[in-house]
């Protein structure tokens, strides 16, 4: 199905994975509304197909969303350190605001949501195949935000469809980057300093390319009668010390290995998602060289804003 003309809410639309998403979302001429608070700046070129709601997620009640026809769902305060900060505020924007939405939505016109989960709800699991049958055994209150969110919306599936995705870790070139998840992160370690500095280094992280996440996102959204439900996204299952030795293979730097007590390792299989005719086309090793490539080019410049604590410390979130 086209999604040509569509009228389609990207909640964070001006995030790391949002500020990709929208501009693919543009070339397919969706009329795209975002809605972000825009904390982190915004990178999206003016378009006469885009319009922009500057506002906080938990004042999404102001809004008639009856309007949009289908609904991205990313905002949300990302990862263990950044809830960490505000436990408070994160259960408002990352599950408040979500049932704010559902409630705004039922009954309307708007006939889909997609939305941002984390492949990190299932906590740490012995099994080599982490699927989507298994139990929810979220650990941090970053995990148990998503895995509540996530109820929140499928308890609607009734109403319209809801395509809830898992994702692993992002990584990849953004005009919103950031430098503060693992690829990215050991990547321009590298490149400014020729040191990686991990912890560990055996522990074992799923990943996915910001460019198959956010076709992923598009393909449900294109693909509407995919059963409402859950499905993970990420294809790489590898340690960080692997990871760090990807790097190093791109650019030659010394690997500094630290003692850690966190030794959690998260893996994700994603047959569910491929079995609906989702292809994935990148991979960690297209991250590395397209963060290479954007930093000798001059087009990856370190920003604050680019580490999501130490940022929203500097804005006093």
């Amino acid at each position: 199905m086209s999604i040509k003309d569509k009228k389609i809410l990207v909640t964070g639309g001006c995030g790391y994975v949002g500020s990709v998403l929208v501009n693919k979302l543009l070339k397919k001429n969706a009329h795209v509304v975002v809605y972000d608070t825009q904390w982190f700046g915004n990178y999206l070129e003016k378009n006469n197909k885009l319009e922009f709601i500057r506002d906080d997620i938990r004042n999404i009640d102001k809004y008639n969303l009856a309007k949009f026809d289908k609904i991205v769902h990313l905002a949300n305060i990302a990862n263990d350190p950044g809830v960490e900060l505000n436990p408070s505020l994160s259960w408002e924007v990352n599950v408040l605001a979500s049932h704010q939405i559902m409630d705004k939505i039922n009954n309307s016109s708007v006939d889909q949501i997609v939305y941002a989960s984390s492949g990190s709800v299932y906590g740490v699991k012995e099994e080599e195949n982490v699927t989507e049958e298994l139990s929810l055994v979220p650990i941090s209150i970053y995990n148990k935000t998503k895995m509540v969110s996530e109820k929140v919306l499928m308890s609607f599936k009734d109403k319209f469809k809801v395509h809830c995705i898992r994702p692993a870790t992002v990584c990849g070139i953004s005009p919103r980057m950031r430098l503060d998840v693992s690829v990215n992160m050991l990547t321009f370690q590298a490149l400014k300093n020729k040191v990686m500095t991990i912890h560990g280094g055996q522990q074992v992280r799923p990943n996915i390319h910001i460019s198959d996440l956010t076709n992923a996102i598009i393909h449900f959204l294109e693909n509407q009668n995919i059963e409402s439900g859950v499905y993970n996204a990420g294809f790489e299952n590898l340690s960080i010390l692997d990871i760090a030795k990807r790097v190093n293979e791109k650019v030659k730097s010394e690997i500094k290995i630290l003692p850690v007590n966190d030794i959690r390792s998260y893996r994700l299989n994603s047959d569910k998602l491929l079995n609906t005719g989702f292809k994935k086309e990148k991979s960690v090793n297209n991250a590395i060289d397209e963060i290479v490539k954007n930093f000798n080019d001059g087009k990856l410049v370190e920003k604050d804003s680019y580490y999501t604590v130490k940022w929203m410390k500097h804005l006093k979130i």
